[in-house]
């Protein structure tokens, strides 16, 4: 039975969303956003070292894009009450 608009849409929205705590060579430490799982992240950090010297969590994030467009760095801030 093929989908309808209706049913492609519902079932597009309903993607689970992953958080990874990410740190590059400035010890920067950052938040990343993703609907790739852990496995794919893996796949794609080993192509990207190969690729390049040092790592930044703003250039791995742009390269994380080709494969999730909707990948993006998180800011997380403290509270304390």
């Amino acid at each position: 039975m093929p989908l309808t608009k209706a049913k492609a849409a519902v079932k597009s929205k309903s993607k689970k969303f992953f958080y990874y705590r990410i740190f590059d060579d400035n010890e920067n430490k950052n938040y990343l956003k993703s609907v790739l799982t852990h496995k794919q992240v893996e796949k794609y950090l080993k192509a990207f070292e190969k690729t390049h010297q040092k790592y930044f969590n703003s250039e791995f994030a742009e390269h994380l894009r080709k494969y999730d467009r909707k990948v993006e760095i998180v800011e997380v801030q403290d509270i304390s009450y």
